[in-house]
């Protein structure tokens, strides 16, 4: 495993390399301290402007790139607003269309004020937005998603400054839930209302959605929905304010009108690709983190950890498959390094965030509440008995008669061996 999840450091970056240059332009004129946490946070809006692409995954199966989230953590101030920046600065076609709908809207709605009451009114113009505001009611939302699966099934794109604005788009908090698994999965999202002013409609749900949260407020927003699917389907950004304070403001660039410009070329790339794709070295890595996972989930003996990682992995192949069409749909190892980069990010922030509210059963112990996964390998000696892991489990909410089980699991992976003689288990340094 490449990266450490139980670490108090995020998964450092990898070096951009060949077949990776985009990023490194991307990241131009964001701050020197934010640049980590963009980079996976940017790709479901680079991602919204694909339509009619699909890839096969490792299970054999064709998927549609879009139904790519994110949600950036941090505490208040340090530079969250830069993801809007950057998200302007790639949506700007998106805008320019979104303007000539709105005005299409709002010239309709100023007629409809000047007829009478018993006079016909004109119908709703056609229209539909590729990057809605955020203030988005779910009716709203719901009748734009007819309009553009209509328009040759293009996705659209959510940005939310804030993670409770999720609650109004989706039409109430325990509807969250619901709308962002058919969002994932790219499922249909079906909407019957009795009354004639409702809005009756069964569309395909292509979205790409983005949040910003404080710890707290995601604490507050995931915690009724931890073992549900909901929150697994979400990648997480978390960045951690430094260690000491300065006063020292971060600088930013500008998007100019040569950066611009360059944008635009590779956006080209997304706009203009079209078809199914089969990618096999993506499809390998996905392969090599699976297993990578089931090591892991071993170390932590944790279910939940375990059961995360399968949409990590799915999260991170998307976004490989989005920055493989960004390198002219050529391949580089580069491009792996971020993918596998990707899903350890995600699980770092998940166990760094929420780590302590991972629980699958439905009565938690209090040591169970206060504690989340862990390497139990690095807790122990670099030689130790059955006894010293029956004690360690136990101090973390585990039952002791999982032990000889966990002893042999840690065995056929070859992370320990056993002496008969000294009857103790010695870690080895693979």
């Amino acid at each position: 495993m490449t990266y450490d999840i139980f670490s108090t450091k995020a998964p450092k970056m990898p070096n951009t390399g060949k077949g990776t240059n985009f990023i490194k332009f991307i990241l131009s004129q964001a701050s020197r301290d934010m640049r980590e946490p963009l980079v996976p946070m940017a790709i479901p809006a680079l991602a919204a402007h694909l339509s009619g692409v699909s890839f096969m995954y490792s299970d054999n199966k064709y998927y549609e790139i879009c139904g790519q989230m994110g949600h950036l953590i941090g505490p208040s101030g340090i530079g969250k607003a830069q993801l809007t920046h950057l998200v302007e600065a790639i949506m700007r076609s998106f805008r320019s269309h979104d303007e000539t709908e709105f005005k299409k809207l709002v010239d309709w709605q100023r007629l409809m004020k000047t007829k009478s009451a018993n006079k016909e009114k004109p119908e709703r113009p056609d229209v539909s937005f590729w990057f809605p505001p955020a203030d988005i009611t779910n009716a709203a939302f719901i009748q734009n998603a007819m309009a553009l699966e209509k328009h040759d099934q293009r996705t659209q794109y959510i940005n939310l400054p804030e993670v409770e604005m999720a609650d109004r788009l989706c039409g109430g908090h325990r509807q969250v839930s619901q709308l962002v698994r058919n969002i994932y999965d790219v499922q249909r999202h079906g909407a019957l209302r009795a009354t004639s002013e409702g809005i009756v409609g069964n569309p395909t749900l292509r979205v790409n959605i983005t949040f910003t949260s404080t710890p707290e407020a995601a604490r507050a927003f995931y915690k009724r929905d931890m073992t549900n699917g909901f929150f697994g389907r979400i990648p997480f950004v978390y960045k951690a304010r430094s260690g000491e304070r300065s006063g020292r403001i971060p600088r930013q660039g500008s998007y100019s009108k040569d950066f611009l410009e360059q944008l635009d070329s590779y956006l080209l790339r997304l706009d203009n690709c079209k078809g199914s794709f089969n990618v096999k070295p993506l499809n390998k890595i996905a392969d090599q983190l699976a297993e990578d996972m089931a090591r892991l989930g071993d170390i932590t003996d944790d279910d939940m950890l375990w059961e995360l990682s399968h949409r990590s992995i799915f999260s991170a192949w998307k976004k490989g498959a989005v920055l493989w069409i960004l390198n002219d749909q050529t391949w580089t190892r580069s491009i792996g390094d971020f993918v596998e980069w990707f899903c350890y990010y995600d699980l770092w922030s998940k166990v760094k965030v929420f780590g302590d509210m991972f629980n699958t059963s439905d009565m938690p112990s209090q040591i169970e509440q206060k504690s989340g996964p862990r390497n139990m390998l690095n807790d122990l000696p670099d030689s130790f008995n059955e006894q010293q892991l029956e004690a360690l489990r136990m101090s973390v909410g585990k039952t002791k008669e999982g032990t000889k089980h966990q002893l042999s699991v840690w065995k056929n992976r070859e992370f320990i061996s056993y002496s008969a003689q000294t009857g103790l288990y010695t870690k080895r340094k693979e």
